[in-house]
């Protein structure tokens, strides 16, 4: 997984900062990734228009 920091981000303080992905690193070549959260397993898919879907 790919961690980017973005130096200009508008946050104050470091604690306030969230984790970014960039969407193709999750998907690699497949251009879907199965995320787990508990026991559900969720499908991110990138469309050929560019979006993202999230589906259970």
């Amino acid at each position: 997984m790919m961690f980017i920091h973005n130096p200009e981000q508008t946050t104050p303080s470091q604690e306030n900062r969230l984790p970014t992905y960039k969407a193709e690193t999750l998907v690699q070549n497949q251009g879907q990734a199965h995320i787990v959260l508990g026991d559900q397993i969720y499908t991110l898919r990138i469309t050929r228009a560019g979006k993202l879907i999230l589906t259970k």
